[in-house]
């Protein structure tokens, strides 16, 4: 049992890794559950979609999107890739479901007193962009768009006019973002295990994607690089009990774009598990 005191300067980092975030998923049930709450949070990608779930207190709500309705309406796929330009149904993911299917609590979201943070790309310095908003319900849907779409296979979104992509391009663990606004007593949810790392070569680019971004083309080559350091100063802080890691404990079997609901269930079940042997102080 590791054991974790929050205080003001408490803060959730929340790792992407599309459909291996139902084990984020399973971790913030858990927190729901025994009504944990940090004064800051800030994820990216899939963690940014799950996150939202959790500020608005609606508990089960990111589970039942990621594996109930995937199950449904096979949202993820290379069909949706041919007919509509992106790996995931956006317009269901972030209109449908969130509208009418599995309804947002936007009012509970903006009332809450806890800061969460988004993270995107910008395609044109190929750095990564922090917003917080809770007011605008169109807004948020656009950052959380954003910071989903993954390069090569979803469109570039725009956010006050500015062309955006995943946030894990630039910042797959915000973790450094969180100790400049002056949170160093942090969390980190991962969705890989232990010791995990990227291939050491460059991601490669073909010449004919993003032209018009030097500089993003530039984020996606040394994204792997960026991340093996990530991972390894986590791994630093960890050790020398500078932070909380939640991370799967068994190998992982569920890859980005999984759509076996029973491998994405043990791993919800796996996060919800490993957030249980976290005993937090008030």
């Amino acid at each position: 049992m590791t054991e974790y005191k929050l205080t003001p300067r408490s803060g959730l980092v929340l790792e992407g890794g599309g459909m291996r975030g139902v084990f984020t998923c399973g971790v913030l049930d858990n927190f729901m559950d025994r009504g944990v709450r940090f004064p800051y949070t800030i994820g990216v990608s899939a963690g940014a979609c799950n996150g939202l779930s959790y500020m608005s207190e609606q508990r089960g709500r990111a589970k039942y999107s990621n594996i109930d309705l995937l199950q449904k309406y096979h949202y993820i796929g290379l069909k949706q890739l041919l007919l509509k330009g992106n790996l995931m149904d956006f317009e269901l993911l972030f209109h449908t479901f969130p509208e009418k299917i599995i309804p947002y609590d936007y009012d509970r979201f903006a009332a809450c007193k806890e800061h969460f943070e988004m993270v995107t790309t910008d395609c044109h310095t190929g750095q990564a962009c922090y917003f917080e908003e809770k007011q605008d319900p169109a807004r948020i849907i656009d950052l959380v768009k954003a910071s989903s779409s993954l390069p090569f296979v979803s469109p570039i979104s725009y956010i006050d006019g500015r062309p955006m992509l995943d946030g894990g391009i630039a910042d797959s663990i915000p973790l450094r973002r969180a100790q400049s606004l002056g949170y160093d007593n942090n969390i980190v949810v991962l969705t890989r295990n232990r010791g995990y790392r990227k291939s050491t070569k460059p991601t490669p680019v073909p010449p004919f994607f993003y032209r018009k971004y030097p500089e993003l083309r530039r984020a996606i080559k040394e994204r792997n690089g960026v991340y093996n350091e990530q991972i390894s100063n986590v791994e630093q802080l960890e050790a020398k009990g500078d932070l909380v890691v939640i991370r799967p404990e068994r190998p992982i079997e569920v890859d980005r774009m999984e759509r076996d609901a029973a491998k994405l269930l043990a791993l919800y079940e796996e996060g919800y598990e490993c957030a249980a042997k976290v005993r937090i102080i008030n």
